[in-house]
């Protein structure tokens, strides 16, 4: 096997790659044995008897080893409101109360004004089952229904 570290180096520096990119054709190994110059490298890469390799990409294999991952109960580390904090728990409740009570208005389950009256009454209630079944029982009876 003849020593082409020569000829690998300059092609890497002339395509701006490292050494490791560089690839010759098996075939063509007289004629780039002969290559001296730059210009004569350059010529052979032009000609694809030397080959520079496509740049390699970050492997995905642990992402997707991560999706199989535990989540159970027994993988919690820290407190309960460590993984999801006292004010997102209560964003996400008033946020999920409003909507419901608008749909409710706006479906013409209860008038605007109880509507009026409830909106501002909204953290008394637990959640949007707790909500349903207060409209039901207190406004719909209220109304004679």
């Amino acid at each position: 096997m003849t020593n082409l570290k020569y000829q690998r180096k300059i092609a890497a520096k002339i395509a701006g790659v490292g050494i490791d990119r560089v690839r010759f054709d098996p075939e063509r190994i007289e004629e780039i044995e002969e290559a001296v110059t730059r210009r004569d490298v350059s010529r052979l890469i032009a000609q694809g008897a030397i080959k520079i390799l496509q740049k390699r990409g970050t492997s995905r294999a642990r992402a997707r080893a991560r999706r199989g991952r535990r989540r159970g109960p027994g993988s919690y580390k820290g407190s309960k409101h460590a993984r999801m904090s006292k004010k997102e728990r209560w964003m996400r409740k008033i946020r999920a109360l409003r909507r419901s009570l608008r749909e409710m208005r706006d479906s013409g389950l209860i008038s605007r004004k109880e509507y009026r009256h409830l909106y501002p009454r909204l953290s008394t209630f637990s959640s949007v089952a707790h909500l349903k079944s207060y409209v039901r029982r207190k406004v719909i009876a209220q109304r004679g229904g």
